[in-house]
């Protein structure tokens, strides 16, 4: 009889401790705009290292195709948070909906304009695209955005280009083999996965490396953040802190650990059958991490000035770029762990 007392006062006590646990962690969804993507990593990896749990948070990520439709489960409520390009918050205050940025993960964009290889013969340069059809993530996504402004900047019309959304994985990389598009804009590691079929891979613009990105857009542009509604973060200013502090925590181990450590920690399905190229893209990618999860103001500049450049919405719009992001969560996650937010 006092085993039984002891073993059901043991399971009681359990079921109090786990019980106050769930009750101590703050519920999460984070709609990221394609989990398949390296530019996402972070918010993946943070999952895998457990960095929420220790952050007292329980966290849902949910995998989308896109940013915009990312963005479209937050402002429709059935997300708390954007996994996804900074760029969304300037576009949307030039129609007044204030979205916040508070933690930078990727200090590139890693976009890339790429020609399928089928049409390298009559594709070669960006002002080949007028009358084609070219692939973006999703339609008023940051690739879509990309695709716009590279456009602009060669004088082709937007309208004269047929934007088909394609994803950013699997589905990309199978329109760009079955020549369904003539381009595409995509992210690693699709771009390395074409490269190991197609070495003469035709690529038009490359922003994965700070050189390419500052011959693109003439500065630091960043790319992944978190960010969502001003109203919930001001409403939620733990969680998004928690946030903050997983996602730092995440940026400090990646650039503590070797490509082939973070490919083991991702999740099977992510890294997918061929080890080898996920790898060669996982290498080409890392530089594109912050190290400090912080906004560079100049970098947030570059955003408005290629947005301003390529829609006059936004041109017109008066925008205060400081109401579109804050490094305050950041500077105070590093404090807490003692490194330097430079």
């Amino acid at each position: 009889m006092s085993r039984i007392w002891v073993r059901l006062t043991g399971a009681l006590m359990m079921l109090v401790l786990t019980s106050g646990l769930a009750a101590a962690q703050s519920k999460v969804t984070i709609a990221i705009g394609g989990g398949s993507c390296l530019c996402y990593l972070p918010t993946v990896l943070a999952r895998q290292l457990g960095e929420y749990e220790k952050a007292g948070l329980a966290v849902e990520l949910v995998d989308l195709k896109g940013g915009s439709d990312a963005l479209k489960a937050v402002l429709g409520g059935s997300a708390d948070v954007v996994s996804g390009y900074f760029d969304h918050t300037v576009n949307l205050a030039a129609k007044k909906q204030e979205m916040q940025s508070f933690v930078v993960y990727d200090r590139y964009p890693g976009l890339v304009l790429v020609v399928s290889p089928s049409h390298n013969a009559t594709v070669k340069s960006i002002k080949d695209l007028a009358g084609k059809k070219v692939g973006v993530s999703a339609p008023g996504s940051s690739t879509d955005f990309f695709l716009k402004y590279l456009l602009k900047k060669h004088g082709v019309a937007a309208s004269d280009v047929a934007v088909i959304g394609v994803g950013l994985g699997a589905t990309a990389v199978a329109a760009m083999q079955q020549g369904q598009i003539e381009a595409a804009v995509m992210l690693d590691p699709s771009v390395t996965v074409l490269q190991g079929s197609y070495p003469d891979l035709r690529i038009l613009s490359d922003t994965r490396t700070q050189k390419d990105t500052l011959d693109v857009f003439g500065g630091e542009y960043p790319g992944g953040s978190l960010y969502s509604t001003a109203a919930w973060i001001k409403s939620h200013e733990k969680e998004a802190q928690a946030l903050t502090n997983a996602i730092v925590n995440t940026l400090d181990w990646i650039h503590a650990h070797s490509p082939e450590e973070i490919m083991a920690k991702m999740p099977p399905e992510i890294v997918g059958k061929n080890k080898e190229l996920y790898l060669a893209a996982l290498k080409n990618t890392i530089p594109m991490y912050s190290k400090t999860g912080m906004m560079d103001s100049k970098g947030a500049d570059a955003v408005l000035a290629v947005f301003s450049e390529s829609s006059p919405e936004v041109a017109k719009a008066n925008i205060d770029l400081a109401k579109t992001f804050t490094n305050r969560f950041v500077e105070q996650a590093r404090k807490t762990t003692g490194t330097s937010a430079k």
